[in-house]
Parts: structure tokens; sequence; C-alpha cells
């Protein structure tokens, strides 16, 4: 049985980001696999791109992660996080993938961030809302992975499970570390036993809040702030 640990949203957050790894070597997966919005929101966007790039095997891009790299520069307020990166991050983060396949213990699961790949996926949403999910690429799948409503969650719908890995660097409700461990057969086309396991890790979030304060010119400075800090979401 192979352990893998799904992660997203890390959002400048190196803060979080280091006290995840702390878990994630605590847990030794065999792979970690990122589902997006490296970058974006927080004060540390090159350091939290270089995290992923350094520990993650697989990766899909976010709607954050592609904004932010928009070389026609449309959404003119992440100049900031633009300056931060280089080029040669903005080039990695602007040629992610939308999503991919995965098939796990016999169920073939779509891995994807949410938007722009699919509409944003919340925990509430309806079984008839979801099932559009599950039928994509020509495909039908049995279950799906994914991250951007920035909430955790696992259940089961009429069309299979449904995941949420939640925010590493910016959770809303609860405002901690989250991430999502996967146990089970890779590349097994038979059913076999599948665990599945929200990862809740604290840090230091004042801390986190005080290096955004410092962070000159770091926009919406204060929602962002605000959010890390209580988990409500302020933009």
């Amino acid at each position: 049985m192979s352990k893998i640990v799904i992660l997203a949203d890390l959002h400048g957050n190196i803060t979080a980001a280091e006290a995840m790894e702390n878990e994630i070597n605590a847990v030794s997966p065999d792979e970690i696999w990122f589902l997006g919005d490296a970058v974006g929101k927080g004060p540390n966007s090159a350091e939290t791109c270089d995290w992923v790039r350094k520990n993650c095997s697989r990766f899909v891009g976010g709607n954050w992660d592609y904004w932010v790299s928009d070389r026609n520069n449309t959404f003119k307020g992440n100049d900031f996080f633009r300056g931060q990166l280089g080029e040669e991050r903005l080039k990695w983060l602007g040629d992610l993938p939308l999503e991919f396949d995965a098939l796990i213990s016999g169920i073939r699961f779509r891995l994807f961030h949410g938007r722009p790949a699919a509409s944003l996926v919340q925990g509430w949403d309806s079984d008839e809302y979801m099932s559009d999910f599950f039928k994509a690429n020509g495909k039908t799948y049995g279950g799906i992975i994914c991250a951007d409503s920035h909430r955790p969650f696992i259940r089961s719908t009429h069309s299979g499970y449904a995941v949420n890995t939640g925010s590493i660097g910016n959770n809303l409700g609860v405002p901690k570390a989250h991430a999502l461990l996967v146990e089970g057969e890779i590349d097994c086309p038979e059913a076999a036993p599948l665990r599945m396991t929200i990862l809740s890790v604290p840090y230091d979030n004042e801390a986190a809040a005080e290096i955004a304060r410092r962070t000159e010119g770091l926009p919406s400075k204060e929602a962002y702030i605000n959010e890390i800090l209580t988990g409500v979401y302020s933009r």
C-alpha cells in the first residue's frame, strides 16, 4: 500500500508550509502531489513556489498560478507577486497542466485544482451539482480530488468520492495547515482497501501575520492577515 500526500493552496505562506513539511516527514509518504495555487495572497510566493517544486512529483496549476504568470498582464494587481517570482518561476507556473488522472485501489480519480479546470467545489454542494465534475475528458470517474475552496472535506456522493485537500497557507474555517493523505494501491485496476485522511497541522499564525505586516507593497494585506488569523474569508 502506497502513501500519497496531496496538497494545495500554499499561497505564499512559508510558515505554514514548513509546519506541514514536519508532518509530512513524520508520515513518510512515497510521493507528494500538488493541486495548485503555490503563489499569491501571502508575502513569500517565491519560497512557496520553490517548496512545491522541490518536494512534489506531480503537479497541476491553480487559478492564482495562472493569474500571476499571465504574460498579458491581465491582472495588474499581481505585479507584486511577479516581481518576487522572476521569469523562470513564472514560466513554470504558466506551463502547469490543468489536471491529471490517477488509478488508486481500483478507482479512477480526477485530480484538479478547481478553477479554471472546473467551477469551485464546496463540501456542501448537492450530489446533483457534484455529478458534473465526475465526467470530463470523455471519461467517467469514480472519484474527484480537488482544492480551491480552502476547506478540506471527504464525502461520498451518488457519483463517487468527492475529496478536497483544504489549504496549507490560507485555510478557511479552521486556520491551520491542511493536506490529504491517501493510502492505497497505485495503478491497481482491482478494488482494494483505500484510506483517506485529512492532515490538520497547527502553525504559528501570528508569526506568519507578522511577516505579512513587514512586507511592503503586499496587495490586500489586511485581508490576508485576517484570513490566516481567523479563517474568515475577507476579500
